[in-house]
């Protein structure tokens, strides 16, 4: 047998294992071994001990009921039933106390069942009772200590609005400003203690208690203001109590320091330089100075001027007063100076004064054209003077400096001189060869003085030089040798004719005297038959000739000039006798004797030609005087008789020996002399003009091969561009010319045309820049022959800015992802413009528009060269979903064209926002409760879980997924809708307390989520239902039978009281209470109302209807004297 040795304790050891040996008395012995497990049963010896002995907890006052205040918790070491723990407040706590609290019997959980108030309760002690499940149940007790804890915070009266001073910088250190004072509900410590300040360089803080011991605040200046340094002080004034954990209140403090005017105008530099150039027109900005004053205000206003200034500096220059812009106001002269120096003030309005210097250099232009003074000048000048003699001597100055000073002289035109420069500013003007007076008596020489400067400017002066002559040239005669001719008879003393010379010398050097060589002619001097003018040259007869006794004369003529030494030349002049018929002709045959008649014998049958007779007579005379010419002088009848000529007849034939050309000679010019065979010889001339007839064998030729011109686009139709010119070398109608345009491609023949007369081409059609932008036409030239000339012309066209810029798209849209960085590329626009050059240049403009109050360029910028459009925010979808703005596209040309497009930036959704659930509603940390029948059924709806997500889209898609649960296989969620509904039939089985965890998730990349926790409890349904409804229904028959009995009697009591009131004549004032509701209980639907009325003695009679029987289905409680089947009755 196997029997305990000690007492057992199942807490210390809940099971042994034995091992039993039998062993025999056997040699050898023989033994076996049995193991055995003793499992020790529990009894309920242990009582539960509480963690702690003493529990301490704070509730703020006015907490909703239902609000969890603290947890005990109990162990009990015993097993089974024995360790299972209930938990209740002790009934020896005050049962006022008591009322304020119940307790979960399973958890020990503590929670408020009526509203706090610290006034009333400050705190309160309970006793709460841990009993375990054995027979007999042991318990044990511990102790709950519930304070109020520091539920306010001091308050200022206006915390929300700052409290605002304005002080002055200049006021002392040590002045007081008084500060509102906060207010506490709370007392003791808890009650407001202390103020604080926050640290700051000027203020400190003093503190006061009134009589009835409240505090208030002083604010000390400590340390003086500076408005310059910190116009505004922000300060906070914290009001804290001696609560634990201590709380405060705030309010601020903001102070705006007033302006003294104690700082002086300062400029940003203590000297400016600048440069202007000389001559800058009246108006010109030169440079802008600027100062500042700390002060603000009045104070802080500025006015510019200009000190006194010496010289003429104070006519020169001027300052905006305002703007402090220097500026041109009179003639700038680098000639006369070359700097300047200004000095400037700075004023503000309080009279305190800033100066600064301003140093302006001024730049020299070329604005001097060289001066010209001649220093001396020979005139005239020997023609024999040697080359290098100096002429004229110049001085020439020009008043500005360096280059635009330098000078470079030189002569116009070619001619025998130069300049040679011999001292600084002075230029000789000397010969460069020899003259000669007879082929240039004098020269016009302009000398020009050109300065270096950009542009040069120039100067020149006229020189009139004469030439003096020199006896270098003899006379010279017309002819090698002179020819005369006189006829004879003449009267002694006629001119014959004159000899001619000429020197090319001049004056007294040009003076000719004639004189006659004297020789002999027929034995006698020459002198006796002729004379000589010594002047004029004119030879004169001095005797009477006779041709029959001298035929001519030879004499030498020499002409003299008046020069010293003179000079001389002879000539040979021939003088020849004309004969002159004075000798009559002489009949030798027949001879006539006396004054008879000869008569000659014919024939009748004298033929044609017959001769009659033949005449015969001489003349002394010579030449045609002795040629005889017979012709009939009367006639019986003078057909019958003829004379012909004996002498005949000559010709001259004029014979073409080369091709004539009429473009190189139109026309010949012949003289034809005939000479006879008289001596002196005498001729006759006769001019022979011959014209060269035309052929066509010339083209037209244009003076250019190429021309070139240049056109503006959209030029007006019949604008001349350019006149072509041509030429034909033949004439008449071979040498006109017509024009015409030929082998023009595309556009060009619908754009110009030509003036077929005059060869003006113009335009004739709509020039576009942007189609063409140079044109190459041919030109013909066509005479009335069919010949043709070409020539071409590259027509360019310029372009007008004509074409505003064009965007790529009638609109533009472009997205967006919310919470982008700022400063992000978010697309670009593009415009084109069909212009060129600066007409093309394209500059972006964003038009200011209001988008949400705001202008919109706190929302995007614009790059004005590229287009691209940047983010200036961080855009929030939930806050704007799209900006719509118009950008304007601006080009270069005058005046400048736009055009505008619409641009669209829409926001794009970014799941940046979890889901939030609405209900059911979770405060604090607590969780929410359900409670759900041990008889629902399968699908009955526990919850449903209502979020929602701020996003859009695809982001706001919630979903909805059981995410913890006691027991899944009881509960499920719906993924769409989030109801809570059963799945299977509670059982007994299921624990009470169901815990499920939901989480609300979205479908955003990536996915946001919220979670939700709920408890389920199941209404118990325990072995003590019956006792307790058994005990209940004794209680609520007894309840019945008692009201019925104090129904009857305050009815019988009222009834006698209406008889007493209804009949006198005092007057009624009826209260009516407010109704209020309040909430109990937990639950899905949570309704639960109460309702308090009150009537006098005399409602019976009134109008007042109540809700319908069937209509209450509340939990309803009436204040006495009336039940509620009274009230139903009312």
């Amino acid at each position: 047998m196997l029997v305990t040795d000690g007492i057992l304790d199942r807490e210390f050891q809940p099971e042994y294992n034995i091992t039993i040996t039998a062993t025999d008395a056997g040699s050898p012995s023989l033994s076996s071994v049995k193991v055995l497990t003793i499992m020790v049963n529990d009894i309920n010896d242990n009582p539960p001990t509480f963690k702690q002995s003493k529990y301490d907890a704070n509730i703020l006052e006015n907490q909703p009921v239902g609000t969890f205040v603290m947890k005990v918790n109990a162990e009990d070491i015993d097993d089974g039933s024995n360790s299972k723990i209930l938990y209740q407040i002790s009934r020896d706590t005050n049962s006022e106390v008591s009322s304020f609290l119940t307790i979960n019997s399973e958890t020990g959980e503590l929670f408020t069942s009526r509203l706090f108030d610290y006034e009333q309760l400050v705190h309160f002690q309970i006793k709460v009772t841990a009993r375990d499940g054995g027979d007999p149940p042991l318990s044990t007790t511990c102790t709950v200590n519930v304070l109020d804890i520091n539920d306010h915070a001091p308050v200022f009266p206006n915390k929300d609005t700052p409290v605002r001073l304005e002080i002055s910088e200049s006021a002392v250190v040590g002045v007081q400003f008084p500060l509102q004072s906060a207010e506490d509900q709370d007392v003791g410590q808890n009650a407001l203690q202390n103020y604080v300040l926050s640290p700051n360089d000027n203020f400190i803080l003093k503190q006061h208690a009134n009589p009835d011991g409240s505090k208030y605040v002083e604010m000390v200046l400590q340390k003086p203001l500076d408005r310059e340094q910190h116009p505004h002080l922000s300060l906070k004034l914290i009001a804290v109590d001696g609560g634990t954990p201590q709380r405060s209140g705030t309010v601020n403090i903001d102070i705006t320091v007033l302006d003294v005017n104690d700082n002086a105008p300062v400029f940003n530099q203590s000297m400016y330089k600048a440069s202007v150039m000389e001559n800058t027109m009246k108006g010109t900005s030169i440079v802008t100075v600027n100062a500042t004053d700390a002060d603000s205000g009045s104070n802080g206003l500025i006015s510019y001027s200009l000190s006194k200034m010496k010289g003429s500096a104070a006519n020169i220059f001027s300052i905006d007063e305002i703007t402090g812009t220097i500026s041109v106001a009179g003639q700038i002269d680098y000639e006369k100076d070359r700097k300047y120096e200004v000095r400037v003030e700075a004023k503000d309005q309080g009279g305190l004064t800033g100066t600064s210097k301003v140093i302006l250099d001024v730049f020299d232009i070329n604005d001097n054209a060289p001066v010209i003074n001649i220093m001396s000048f020979s005139s005239p000048v020997s023609e024999d003077a040697r080359p290098g003699t100096t002429i004229a001597v110049l001085n020439i100055k020009d008043a500005d400096s360096e280059k635009n000073g330098q000078i470079k002289c030189s002569i116009d035109g070619k001619l025998p001189f130069k300049i040679d420069s011999s001292l600084t500013n002075y230029y000789n003007l000397i010969s460069d060869q020899y003259f000669d007076r007879e082929s240039v008596p004098e020269y016009n020489i302009t000398i020009t003085a050109t300065d270096l400067g950009s542009p040069p400017l120039s100067s020149s002066t006229k020189l009139h030089l004469k030439i003096s002559d020199v006896n270098d040239n003899p006379p010279l005669f017309d002819k090698n040798s002179y020819s005369a001719y006189i006829t004879e008879n003449n009267s002694p003393g006629v001119s014959i004719f004159a000899v001619s010379a000429r020197d090319s010398d001049w004056n007294q050097n040009a003076r000719i005297s004639y004189l006659l060589e004297e020789i002999q002619v027929n034995g006698s001097p020459v002198s006796t038959y002729v004379s000589l003018n010594s002047e004029t040259g004119v030879l004169n007869a001095v005797r009477s000739f006779d041709y029959e006794q001298i035929k001519q004369l030879q004499l030498i003529v020499k002409a003299q000039d008046g020069g010293s030494p003179p000079l001389s030349s002879n000539v040979s002049v021939k003088i020849m006798i004309q004969d002159q018929n004075d000798n009559p002709p002489q009949v030798l045959y027949p001879v006539q004797t006396g004054g008879s008649l000869l008569a000659e014998m014919v024939p009748r049958s004298a033929d044609v030609g017959y001769l009659v007779t033949k005449v015969v007579a001489v003349d002394v005379d010579s030449g045609q005087n002795a040629w005889l010419s017979y012709k009939l002088q009367k006639a019986t009848d003078r057909a019958l008789f003829e004379h012909p000529n004996p002498d005949g007849s000559k010709h001259c034939e004029i014979v073409l020996q080369k091709p004539l050309d009429r473009e190189q000679r139109p026309s010949l010019s012949l003289k034809l002399i005939a000479v006879d065979g008289g001596a002196p010889q005498r001729s006759g001339t006769v001019n022979i003009d011959i014209t060269v007839l035309d052929a066509n064998d010339n083209v037209p030729v244009f003076n250019q091969s190429v021309y070139k011109a240049s056109v503006m686009e959209n030029t007006m139709k019949g604008t001349s561009i350019v006149t072509v010119n041509a030429t034909d070398a033949d004439s008449g109608s071979n040498g006109l010319i017509t024009y015409s345009l030929s082998q023009m491609k595309g556009s060009a023949a619908d754009i110009f045309n030509i003036d077929e007369i005059t060869g003006t081409i113009s335009v004739a059609g709509q020039i576009d820049y942007e189609k063409d932008r140079k044109y190459e036409l041919r030109v013909e030239a066509k005479d009335q022959g069919g010949l043709i000339g070409t020539s071409k012309l590259h027509l360019k066209i310029s372009d007008v800015n004509d074409n505003p810029p064009l965007f790529d798209k009638n609109s533009y849209s472009s997205y967006i992802t919310e919470n982008n960085s700022p400063g992000v590329s978010i697309f670009a626009v593009s415009a084109r413009d069909s212009d060129w050059n600066q007409n093309a240049r394209i500059s972006y403009l964003l038009e200011e528009i209001q988008v949400n109050g705001s202008p919109v360029s706190t929302y995007v910028s614009l790059n004005s060269k590229t287009g691209v459009l940047n983010a200036v925010r961080s855009f929030d979808y939930e806050q704007i979903k799209q900006v719509q703005l118009v950008v304007k596209a601006q080009d270069g040309g005058s005046p400048p064209l736009s055009s505008n497009v619409t641009v669209k930036l829409i926001i794009r959704d970014q799941n940046d926002n979890p889901p939030q659930v609405l209900y059911p509603v979770q405060t604090g940390g607590s969780l929410v409760a359900e409670m759900v029948p041990r008889s629902a059924d399968v699908g009955y709806l526990v919850t449903k879980v209502v979020a929602v997500d701020v996003d859009s889209g695809q982001n706001a898609w919630l979903s909805y997924k059981l995410q913890k649960a006691t027991d899944r296989a009881l509960f499920e969620v719906g993924l769409q809708n989030g109801e809570i509904r059963t799945i299977r039939q509670v059982t007994d089985k299921d624990a009470v307390k169901q815990r499920l965890t939901v989480i609300v998730e979205d479908n955003g990349q990536p996915s946001r989520s919220a979670t939700f926790t709920d408890f389920t409890h199941d209404k118990e349904y325990n072995d003590r239902l019956t006792f307790y409804l058994v005990l209940a229904l004794a209680v609520v028959s007894f309840l019945f039978i008692t009201c019925l009995v104090v129904i009857i009697s305050v009815k019988i009591y009222r009834w006698r009281q209406s008889r007493i009131l209804y009949h006198s004549n005092l007057p009624v004032i009826p209260y009516y209470p407010p109704r209020y509701s309040g909430t109990l209980g937990t639950g899905t639907l949570q309704h639960v109302y109460n309702y308090e009325v009150c009537r006098t003695t005399d409602s019976r009679k009134s109008d007042c209807n109540c809700i319908d029987r069937e209509q209450l289905n509340t939990e309803l409680s009436l204040s006495a004297p009336w039940t509620a089947s009274q009230l139903f009755q009312q």
